[in-house]
C-alpha cells in the first residue's frame, strides 16, 4: 500500500483590492453566488470607505469553494466545515514552523 503525502503551499498575494464584480469575474462565479458566500461568511470582505472590497486571496478561496462543490459535490454547509479545517491546518503549520525556529 502506497501512502501519499501532500504539502500545503501558500503564495503571497499583494495588496490588491477587488470589487465584488471583479472577484466574481476572476473566480468564474456569478456575482449573486459571491454575495451569498459573503452572507454565509465563507469569504470575508474588507470594508473601505463604505464599499465592499476583497483581498486578491479571495480568488483562490472562491476557486477552492467551486472545486469542492462541483468536483466533490459538497454542499455549502460541508464546504464551510472543510474550509474551517483547512484554516486550522494552516494555523497549525504556522505554529509548527514557529516552534521549529525556536529550537
Amino acid at each position: 500500500m502506497t501512502v501519499r503525502q501532500y504539502q500545503l503551499i501558500s503564495r503571497s498575494v499583494g495588496e490588491q483590492r477587488l470589487t465584488l464584480d471583479d472577484l466574481a469575474l476572476h473566480a468564474d462565479m456569478h456575482p449573486a453566488l459571491v454575495e451569498r458566500l459573503v452572507e454565509l461568511r465563507l469569504i470575508r470582505p474588507v470594508q473601505q470607505e463604505g464599499a465592499m472590497f476583497f483581498d486578491a486571496s479571495a480568488i483562490s478561496r472562491l476557486r477552492s469553494i467551486g472545486r469542492l462543490r462541483r468536483g466533490l459535490g459538497i454542499n455549502l454547509a460541508g464546504v464551510s466545515v472543510v474550509l474551517d479545517l483547512i484554516d486550522k491546518v494552516w494555523a497549525l503549520q504556522r505554529e509548527n514552523e514557529t516552534l521549529k525556529k525556536r529550537l
